[in-house]
């Protein structure tokens, strides 16, 4: 090998090997669980030509530059926003007896608990869509849109229309979307929304220096705001398949949402924290809320994301599961939980708590589908019922803690909510929500199946290697 080839493949081994020891030391500093940062800096000190350039796309879970407003009381963001806020303070209430112990979520979601709102449940697209369509149409002020999926199908062309005919209305549209989430989306989709009025902005997850490589934050959240008075929040995206138009799908089983009353503001709050990150601009709109007319229910907006200081939404599953008296009914179409919330399933199981999780028996990620069987025979043992939805395809994110706390949102049971996607959960406090939550989780437990330990047990063992090898990797599922 001539001497210029030799110092160019020294120099190559060099800086490969410089840069997996400088990945090593941010992976040391930064990653959250010892777990992680071991399996990193082992693989980055070691394989560093395919390790330093996933590390950087992949491996951290700390959001950089991320302003929240609710938080951070030097900011601009959180003075402008302070004294708007200062006139919902005054619909905050504390929680029902029955729920005392859930009162560390608003310390949690830096909200306060809101009374005086209306929620209605609102189940599969048909019924979420008309809502949220009549919503947007009524909208005489102000709209604030977002969701992590936008399609060009018949489903986001109608949503395009509406947004389009407000705007030229005089209402004032803001539309956020996930460029990863749609990294499908035509230029054209958002072209033609610009030209009939349309504020539109991507999240922009890559913006700043320290997230300049990474692909791994989403901004996860589904949200519409019409004049600070209605708001909807769920599992929705836009999309034909959300419709069950998808052949390859099928039947497609979801959760959304409607509420009406202070908590809408909670909401809006949220959007507008994600908005400033995407442009800088802080919106300025109504912040005086009146109550529902029918509206007794308390309820508690709680956004989670890579950019909050400990685990919000991990945590707030961990304290859920620890409140529950007698029942946690859990439905999510991604179950790859955290050792946390793992050991939380099984003690409240274990303490006699009805532990009841739904998850699909059709995948549309064979990885999380794998991954899940690596882990779910000890909580089968533990006595954990895990039913498998049997009537299509279930993404909803729902949970029911003993009779009158029911949560909804688009929090999923996976490390990726957990740590890396910007993500909002509605706690809902009301006996009679929580009723009609139960009547809906009885009717998926009709159309499932119960898992056994047996079929655990019994799968070959390269189904049983495959599925340990796909829950390494969980930090990214």
């Amino acid at each position: 090998m001539p001497i210029t080839r030799k110092r160019a493949v020294f120099a190559a081994v060099f800086v490969a090997h410089t840069l997996g020891v400088l990945s090593s030391i941010d992976a040391l500093m930064s990653t959250r669980t010892a777990p992680g940062a071991v399996a990193w800096i082992v693989s980055l000190s070691t394989f560093p030509y395919v390790t330093v350039p996933a590390y950087w796309v992949f491996g951290r879970n700390r959001f950089n530059g991320y302003v929240i407003g609710r938080r951070e009381d030097d900011s601009l963001l959180y003075r402008e926003l302070a004294q708007k806020m200062s006139h919902v303070g005054q619909y905050a209430i504390a929680p029902p007896d029955a729920q005392q112990q859930l009162q560390v979520m608003e310390r949690l979601a830096k909200l306060p608990l809101l009374g005086g709102n209306e929620a209605e449940l609102l189940i599969d697209g048909e019924a979420a869509f008309a809502s949220m369509f009549a919503g947007i149409d009524a909208a005489e002020r102000y709209l604030l849109v977002q969701f992590y999926i936008v399609r060009d199908d018949a489903l986001g062309r109608e949503l395009k229309r509406r947004l389009e005919a407000r705007a030229r209305a005089g209402v004032k549209v803001h539309f956020l979307y996930d460029e990863i989430g749609s990294y499908r989306l035509p230029r054209r989709y958002v072209q033609e929304l610009r030209a009939a009025g349309v504020e539109v902005r991507p999240f922009h997850s890559t913006q700043g220096s320290g997230n300049r490589f990474q692909l791994n934050f989403r901004n996860h959240r589904k949200i519409i705001v019409a004049d600070g008075r209605v708001g909807w929040v769920g599992g929705f995206n836009v999309g034909d398949e959300y419709l069950g138009r998808d052949r390859r799908i099928g039947p497609w089983r979801d959760t959304h949402m409607k509420l009406i009353g202070p908590a809408v503001f909670s909401l809006q709050l949220s959007f507008l924290e994600d908005w400033h990150w995407a442009s800088g601009e802080i919106l300025d709109f109504d912040w005086q809320p009146a109550t529902a007319a029918n509206g007794g229910m308390p309820v508690l907006m709680l956004p989670s994301g890579p950019a909050d200081r400990f685990e919000t939404a991990s945590l707030m599953v961990q304290h859920a599961l620890a409140s529950a008296r007698h029942r946690a009914w859990i439905a999510s179409p991604y179950f790859v939980p955290d050792e946390s919330v793992l050991n939380a399933l099984k003690l409240a199981a274990l303490r006699g708590v009805d532990v009841r999780i739904l998850i699909p028996e059709r995948p549309d990620n064979i990885l999380t589908w794998l991954a899940a069987y690596a882990f779910v025979g000890p909580l089968l043992e533990a006595g954990v019922h895990i039913h498998r939805y049997q009537a299509g395809f279930l993404h909803g994110k729902t949970m029911l803690i003993d009779d009158g706390a029911a949560a909804m949102g688009t929090v999923n049971l996976d490390n990726r909510s957990f740590r890396l996607n910007f993500e909002i959960t509605a706690w809902v406090l009301d006996e009679g929500f929580g009723r009609d939550v139960a009547a809906m989780f009885e009717a998926d437990f009709a159309r499932s199946r119960e898992m056994t330990l047996a079929e655990v047990l019994d799968q070959p063992w390269w189904f049983r290697a495959a599925s340990r090898a796909a829950h390494l990797t969980a930090p990214v599922l």
